[in-house]
């Protein structure tokens, strides 16, 4: 039996500063003065937070689960600014995921919330869509991500700069997994990824472009599995043409929204100076985004993939330096984050809204 998204994560403002004492007390701080935890400001109950950190020395980056994100706030990687949005920092070389080479300050949705007795892989923390074979033990079939948000930074040097990840962050993803390892199909991804939404800017550019795209859902070694990116304002990815007025600056505020229905992902961007696009594609076929069937790609595509979304600074250097695929763009990094800033070698993006909620229809 399904049961909805539920929690709304819009960011919820404090009305009102503190009280000042009376002259026998050192005069209170305002309260916009103080700061304030990330989830006292953002619902964060049904979130998980990945940081570019090793405290724990297990070599591979720090997670704090939904107990603990909110308690946690970083004054690097992860804080309220003065105006009490969200921001999220990497640096280009720091700890990354097991199963990555790239760092992030990262949410990922826990649909289980504070019950962490649920594993994160079961049916019952994630979604699917409606084609699914198995779609009755999921939480949801379907679901919808709306954010806000301006892109602050991004990594200024590479080392192959006409890679397509260079300079660039993803902003907002669809992930997805085989619920079953077992069961995995011979030729089908693992852990691959139905949409990415990305922001580049070229650093002899005035503004950037945002794009988004979908990775075929086929196995790590067949050449075919490859990322197509569908842009939204401004150049393609791995076009290195200005994209003038037609771009989007450092700083200037945008909107995506990702309402999985079904098995169509409708994709609404926003911008108060472009106006609204809207996209979509078949995540249960193959079937591109332009209409046109993609032989190359997994007939069934995600059809019976477990799927979750993610939020944050997704950094889109690697920290593999020489490696010949189009996905590591070599960016400089010291791993020291002041000497990263100072260099240009880091990304940092800041969200003032993040909502989830249940699928709709279009």
């Amino acid at each position: 039996m399904h049961t909805k998204f539920s929690v709304s994560l819009a960011c919820v403002l404090l009305a009102g500063c503190g009280n000042t004492t009376t002259s026998t007390e050192a005069p209170q701080k305002p309260l916009s003065t103080v700061k304030q935890l990330p989830a006292s400001k953002f619902d964060l109950s049904h979130w998980y937070l990945t940081v570019p950190l090793d405290e724990d020395n297990d070599q591979v980056s720090d997670i704090y689960d939904v107990p603990a994100i909110k308690h946690f706030s970083h004054s690097d990687f992860f804080y309220l600014d003065e105006n009490n949005h969200l921001v999220f920092a990497t640096p280009n070389r720091a700890a990354t995921e097991r199963t990555s080479t790239n760092t992030r300050s990262e949410l990922r949705y826990m649909i289980r919330g504070n019950n962490v007795s649920i594993p994160e892989g079961a049916p019952s923390n994630n979604f699917a869509l409606a084609a699914n074979k198995s779609a009755e033990q999921y939480a949801s079939v379907g679901g919808k991500l709306t954010a806000t948000l301006h892109v602050d930074h991004v990594a200024q040097n590479a080392g192959y700069p006409h890679k397509p990840p260079a300079y660039s962050v993803v902003v907002g993803q669809v992930h997805s997994f085989q619920l079953d390892d077992a069961m995995q199909v011979p030729g089908l991804g693992w852990g691959n990824e139905p949409l990415k939404i990305s922001y580049k800017k070229w650093p002899n550019h005035e503004k950037g472009s945002v794009f988004w795209t979908y990775e075929r859902n086929l196995a790590k070694d067949d050449p075919d599995r490859i990322d197509i990116a569908y842009p939204v304002w401004g150049s393609n990815w791995d076009d290195a043409t200005d994209p003038g007025d037609d771009g989007i600056a450092l700083g200037e505020e945008f909107s995506y929204t990702i309402n999985i229905y079904n098995n169509v992902m409708h994709l609404v961007f926003t911008s108060a100076k472009h106006g609204t696009v809207h996209q979509q594609i078949n995540l249960a076929d193959n079937t591109d985004a332009n209409g046109e069937i993609d032989k190359a790609d997994y007939p069934f595509a995600y059809k019976d993939e477990t799927l979750y979304f993610k939020a944050g600074a997704y950094n889109q250097c690697s920290t593999k330096l020489n490696a010949p695929s189009f996905r590591y763009p070599a960016c400089p990094g010291t791993g020291d984050w002041a000497t990263d800033v100072a260099n240009g070698d880091y990304t940092k993006v800041t969200f003032s809204s993040l909502v989830v909620g249940p699928a709709s229809p279009m």
